[in-house]
C-alpha cells in the first residue's frame, strides 16, 4: 500500500511527465478521435465533463461536435453538456449547462466555471485521470471530490476516465473507497474494460 507522500509523489510525477509530453498535441487529437468514435450510438443526452488544467486532455471539442452531431439526426436531439461546479459545503461536485462562450466564472480552485448556467444531471461523465490502472481505477489529484460526487450522485452516471498512455500504472492499488470507472479511453483507444 502507498503512503500519502509516496502518492502525492506520484501524481506530482505524473503531472510533470504529462506537462513535458513532447508529442501532447498528437496524442489529444488522437484521443479526440476514438472519443468521438466510442460516443457513437451512445443513447446520452447530457454529458459531464472537466475544464482541463495541468496538460490535462481536453475533452471539450469533441463533446461539442457530439452536440452539433444530435441536430444533425433524423430526429433531432438537444444534447446538453455540463462541467463541473464545486459545492464548498458537501465537498462535492454539481454540473452547470456548458456551451461555447457562456459566461464563466472562476472556482476557489482557480477552474474555470460556468456562471449562473442550468444545473443538469449527467448520465454520461468524463473525468479527468492523472493516473489509471487495471481494473479501471483511476488516480485523481487527491481531494476526493469526484469520488464523494460519485458516491452521491443518483441515479450514477455511466464514468469514463480520459488520459494519455504515459499515464497508465499496471501497479496502481485502489484504496477501499474508490470505485471503478466504467470504462477509460486513451490516445491508443479503449483500455478499461479490456
Amino acid at each position: 500500500m502507498s503512503t500519502p507522500e509516496e502518492k502525492k509523489a506520484l501524481r506530482r510525477r505524473l503531472v510533470e511527465d504529462r506537462l513535458a509530453l513532447p508529442d501532447r498535441l498528437r496524442r489529444a487529437d488522437l484521443l479526440q478521435q476514438v472519443m468521438r468514435i466510442w460516443l457513437v450510438g451512445r443513447p446520452d443526452t447530457v454529458i459531464g465533463a472537466y475544464w482541463p488544467i495541468k496538460g490535462e486532455f481536453d475533452p471539450l471539442p469533441a463533446l461539442h461536435r457530439w452536440k452539433e452531431d444530435g441536430e444533425l439526426l433524423d430526429e433531432p436531439q438537444l444534447r446538453r453538456i455540463a462541467l463541473p461546479v464545486v459545492d464548498k459545503q458537501h465537498r462535492t461536485l454539481g454540473f452547470h449547462a456548458w456551451y461555447p462562450g457562456c459566461p464563466m466564472e472562476e472556482d476557489a480552485y482557480g477552474i474555470p466555471k460556468p456562471k449562473d448556467t442550468e444545473v443538469v444531471v449527467p448520465t454520461l461523465l468524463f473525468v479527468p485521470c492523472v493516473g489509471y490502472g487495471p481494473g479501471g481505477y483511476r488516480l485523481g489529484y487527491g481531494g476526493g471530490f469526484y469520488d464523494r460526487t460519485l458516491a452521491a450522485l443518483e441515479p450514477r452516471p455511466f464514468t469514463v476516465g480520459l488520459g494519455y498512455t504515459n499515464g497508465y500504472l499496471d501497479d496502481l492499488e485502489p484504496e477501499p473507497h474508490d470505485v471503478p470507472l466504467d470504462a477509460i479511453l486513451n490516445d491508443n483507444g479503449v483500455v478499461w474494460p479490456v
